[in-house]
Parts: C-alpha cells; structure tokens; sequence
C-alpha cells in the first residue's frame, strides 16, 4: 500500500514552538545523547554569519532548499527562484527525534559539497533581519548538523543574484548519514516517523514544494517513486 499525500504545511513545527524553546526541549527529551548548541553559542553563529555579511539596505536572502520551501515559519517579504553552484542538495542528515527514532532513524536534507542546486530564495525584509534570523537558527542550529554559509545565487539564466545564507552538512557532525546505502535510504524515508511527522511527508512536501517551483529534483523524484511503487514496510 502506497503512502497517501500528506497535506501542505508542517503542523509539528511552527513559530510558536520555536519561539517558545520547547523545540529544542523536545529534541532534548526524545534523543538524551544529542549534543545541543546552548543558548551562547547559537548566538555567536549567527552574529559570525552577520558579521560576513555581503551586503545591507534591502534585507537579506535566505537559500530554501527543503522544508523552508513549503513551511518557512518566519516572515518572508519575497521568494525567488534561484541556483547555487558547488553543492547539491542529498539525503545526508540523520534524525532520531523530529522525523524518526532510535530503532528507524529518519532522514533530511542537507547541502554536500560538489554539483549544484536549484531551490528557493527567501527574501527577510531589513526591519526583521534580527527577529526572523534567530527564529531560523533556533531550527536549523539546534543541533551539530548543519554549518551555516554565505553562498553565490544566480537566477537559472545565470544572472548574478547576490548571495543568501545557506545550511550546509556538517560531514565531521554526528548525525551525518551521506554514506547510507540507498536501499536503506529508501527503508527509512518509507518508515520513520517523529515528533514532527514522517520522513515520507517531508519527502513529498519537499517534492510538491519544488514542483510548484517548477523544479523536478531528480534524486527526490526518483526515492519517491520507488516508494510509492513498493508501498510501506520496505
């Protein structure tokens, strides 16, 4: 039996839960060994991001290439189709908490080096620059995952856009999974689940995300229709 289409939207991770703090509460509670960034040293990325930062006056541009496609959850003023160069995005970061557990780890996305990729660019207006980007850090840096970096955007015409800020993979970080084989990629994809959801509504979320874009990305295409072919219990 196939998996159904989830609904758009994301009803386990919103603003509110990330403004409150209990996100990372329940990470805490649901995968005790993780290691966690406290309070200070999530700050200091974020003030080391934004004191690189290229340019100012009109805000700043955020790369979406997963889940912040279709559930964003901070204010975004404008959204735009947009490529970077030199990475791709893959399956490659672990969760035992949000979208899977210690028996069927769930898996997300993540930018490994090499390639490139074609996502959204998500415009934060200057006036909301410090509120919104401390909302997204208390998501995206809850954990050792990812290593935030400024990367070039171009328009899929190669028009230079400026550059936008980007969740990378941490490879040295240790829920990084790029080495999975890809049958148990695909076994864990169908399977997992979490506090937030499935890995399954995050595969197809993220795919009905792009292609409302107009992006079919073929990796996520690919596990996608593997496993609606073979159905659950792979």
């Amino acid at each position: 039996m196939a998996h159904p289409v989830p609904p758009r939207g994301d009803g386990g991770l919103t603003r509110d839960l990330l403004l409150s703090g209990r996100f990372a509460d329940q990470i805490r509670l649901m995968q005790p060994d993780m290691r966690l960034l406290s309070d200070a040293q999530r700050h200091s990325s974020l003030q080391s991001i934004l004191a690189d930062r290229p340019e100012h006056g009109s805000g700043l541009w955020v790369f979406a290439y997963g889940s912040l496609i279709w559930n964003p959850a901070i204010h975004v003023a404008e959204s735009r189709l947009a490529r970077v160069t030199g990475w791709h995005r893959s399956f490659c970061l672990a969760t035992r908490a949000g979208r899977g557990d210690a028996e069927t780890p769930g898996m997300l996305l993540g930018l490994e080096e090499g390639g490139e990729c074609v996502g959204a660019v998500l415009r934060v207006a200057e006036e909301h620059v410090a509120t919104e980007l401390d909302i997204l850090w208390r998501r995206e840096m809850v954990g050792h995952g990812y290593i935030p970096r400024w990367l070039d955007i171009e328009s899929l015409d190669g028009k230079t856009m400026g550059r936008a800020i980007a969740f990378t993979i941490d490879p040295n970080g240790p829920n990084f999974a790029g080495d999975v084989p890809e049958r148990e990629l695909i076994r864990r994809i169908a399977n997992a689940r979490g506090m937030l959801g499935t890995s399954w509504d995050y595969l197809v979320n993220t795919r009905h995300g792009l292609r409302e874009l107009g992006v079919a990305d073929p990796l996520i295409e690919r596990i996608g229709a593997i496993i609606e072919a073979l159905g659950v219990d792979i």
